[in-house]
């Protein structure tokens, strides 16, 4: 060995990357305003998540076979981490024979260890086998299908093989003082090599030592200048994760101050940015498992989340010298992200749910949209009107509060102001005062609580919009109005539970009126209803035969994982048999109308996202879609009623019970 050349190459290989890897933290940080840029709280439970998630590996296997090959390749790493650093100590001291003594001397805990390691030596190289498979073979549309990856899968097999070379080799030249069982690698190549000149063995030993070492100082300083830089950031990522519900949106803080200093609203340049923002920038892998659940890209649009995430890097680091600098930036919108990529979001969460090292890309979406619509007002004009109807009318309908109790008609439904003490408040939704199914949905749960004798009211002509469709179009200062008018009313009347039928008014009820010192418990109809079952005060008797097949609203199910209740109760119906979607659960397809899509029309696609979804429903063969959101069934009816061939009824839980109970909408 050389000491001097190993110091050389480490000392000049750690220098190098120590200057790539400072200048990444300075751009990572220029959104920090001189504040620190993380903040360490909740530590434990970071910490069990990172170790769950990072380094279990737990969303990775979604995809099983790339998942389990990952999985080889990062413990086959963590594996031989001891090996490098005893290989780097051994050329450092110009002793061959360091760590023999612990590792290779036949020792128990040696050859446990070299088994180990050995078995990780195959595992990474088959590993790699099914990561070319994939890119040279199957190609799938998710990858990003770079040389780039390649040269990467290369180092690293070439990088095994020399481990063993280095193994066979020193077998025969430094031949172990004990028996050797736990290194069959070794072992094979040193018998095979029996009776080669010393002098071949020896130039085979130094080739497998000095490509070992080589290829992983390489390796490290071509980690700041690739995607494969999530190797060192994925943890970091991971544990600054946010630990708030998935369904809250950050809201903008002293919003009335940043306007009179006339700061961004929402996000207009990339260093507006968090430094967490821009990490998760470093941290993608370009895996594409995002953009493989994004249902405006499996329907053609332009967005996917992936492209999004690797333009918003790519452009960062085009610029770096100047962000550094403080220089003069572009818009991001348009010069970087395309509008339409933009508005094609349904913020369903489908992105976030599968990308393996927690990036949520709709975060950053909504904040770009912040700015364009509270500083330029460019947004789609029919989200225009329907913020104007928010704020004049108090519904994203443009249905004023005279009409709030259209869908009662004939019921007997207890009004809060005239109501005495009630167990829950029924929180109706925007959407019962225009649209005649949801109509049908609100008056079924209002009959449903009248025959289990609960306590409720609801608020009648007094009830606004929850805000929810002005803040996912990226109008802040709307819904920050509608949030405190909401929780000044609903404090008044001391409220304590509240009942949904709406997912995107549970979600906001429950998840973001906390910001703004709201404080309820929210439960959703379904949830509230499956437990009436449950405890016997409701007792569906009426045998309904009917096939369903369920669709998860992305509110209720991936953001609230609320999945059981809404099937339980369907289940506990006489005659109902229930079949579920391919893409059902946590990776239920969106119905296209989150994220203000309901108010607007599909960006330019290959279809619409709804009528996707409604042929994946219809393909199960079910006669009947339920649903249990208000937004999702008139996307489904829709859907059906655009394709004459099929005739498939559309029903939400609480329709099917009262069905069961003997009564009628």
């Amino acid at each position: 060995m050389n000491p001097i050349l190993t110091a050389v190459l480490l000392l000049a290989a750690v220098g190098i990357f120590a200057v790539s890897a400072w200048r990444r933290w300075r751009l990572m940080v220029i959104g920090a305003g001189g504040k620190r840029p993380f903040t360490f709280d909740s530590v434990g439970e970071r910490t069990r998540g990172t170790l769950h998630l990072a380094f279990g590996q737990k969303k990775l296997t979604r995809y099983p076979l790339a998942g389990l090959a990952h999985k080889a390749i990062f413990f086959g790493f963590l594996v031989l981490l001891i090996r490098s650093l005893i290989l780097f100590a051994r050329g450092f001291l110009d002793d061959p024979g360091f760590g023999y003594w612990l590792l290779d001397d036949g020792t128990l805990f040696g050859n446990i260890y070299s088994l180990i390691k050995d078995i990780y030596i195959v595992l990474v190289l088959i590993g790699v086998g099914v990561f070319l498979y994939l890119r040279l073979i199957v190609r799938p549309k998710r990858m990003t299908l770079g040389l780039e990856g390649i040269i990467i899968l290369l180092i690293i097999g070439v990088m095994m093989v020399a481990d063993v070379l280095y193994d066979g080799g020193g077998m025969i030249l430094y031949p172990p003082k004990g028996p050797v069982w736990g290194e069959p690698l070794g072992s094979m190549l040193a018998s095979a090599m029996q009776g080669l000149p010393e002098s071949t063995v020896s130039v085979i030993w130094h080739a497998g030592f000095w490509t070992h070492v080589a290829l992983v100082l390489l390796f490290l300083n071509l980690l700041p200048y690739s995607k494969h830089f999530h190797i060192i950031t994925a943890v970091p990522n991971v544990f600054f994760r946010n630990l708030k519900p998935k369904g809250r949106l950050a809201p903008i803080e002293d919003l009335e101050g940043r306007v009179e200093r006339e700061e961004t609203l929402g996000v207009r340049k990339i260093s507006e940015f968090t430094p967490k923002q821009i990490l998760e920038l470093y941290s993608c892998t370009e895996c594409g498992r995002c953009t493989d659940q994004c249902p405006a890209a499996l329907t053609g649009k332009m967005l996917s989340p992936k492209q999004l995430t690797i333009n918003l890097r790519n452009h960062l680091y085009d610029n770096a010298d100047t962000l550094v600098r403080g220089g003069e930036e572009v818009d991001l919108v348009p010069a970087v992200i395309d509008p339409e990529v933009i508005w094609a979001c349904t913020t369903c969460g489908a992105c976030a749910q599968e990308c393996p090292v927690m990036i949520p890309p709709a975060d950053g979406i909504i904040d770009m949209r912040r700015h364009l619509v509270q500083e330029l007002g460019e947004f789609p004009e029919s989200l225009q009107e329907a913020c104007q109807s928010i704020e004049m009318a108090g519904s994203p309908y443009g249905v004023g509060p005279e009409e709030r109790m259209a869908w009662a008609e004939g019921l007997d439904v207890p009004i809060r102001a005239e109501a005495g003490e009630v167990d829950i408040l029924f929180w109706v939704g925007c959407a019962p005062s225009v649209d005649e199914r949801s109509k049908r949905v609100a008056r079924a749960t209002a009959e449903l609580l009248n025959r289990a004798g609960i306590k409720w009211a609801v608020l009648g002509h007094e009830e606004r919009c929850t805000g929810d469709v002005a803040r996912r179009i990226g109008n802040e200062y709307l819904f920050q109005m509608m949030a405190e008018a909401n929780i000044e009313l609903l404090d008044g009347y001391d409220t304590k539970r509240i009942l949904t039928i709406c997912p995107h008014c549970y979600n906001t009820i429950q998840n973001e009126y906390p910001d703004f010192d709201g404080h309820y418990e929210v439960i959703h109809h379904t949830e509230f209803l499956a437990d009436l079952v449950a405890t016997g005060t409701l007792v569906p008797e009426s045998q309904i035969d009917r096939t369903v097949v369920y669709h998860d609203s992305c509110y209720l199910g991936r953001l609230n994982e609320i999945y059981d209740p809404p099937r339980t109760l369907l289940s506990s119906i006489p005659g109902v048999q229930l079949v579920e979607a391919e893409r059902s659960r946590d990776r239920g397809m969106c119905c296209g109308a989150g994220g203000g899509q309901m108010f607007k029309e599909d960006e330019t696609g290959n279809e619409r996202i709804s009528e996707a979804r409604f042929r994946q429903l219809v393909d199960t063969g079910a006669d009947t879609i339920c649903t249990a959101c208000p937004f999702c069934m008139r996307m489904m009816t829709d859907a059906n009623a655009a394709d004459s061939t099929k005739d498939i009824g559309q029903l939400d839980p609480a329709e099917m019970l009262l069905e069961s109970l003997g009564g009628s909408t």
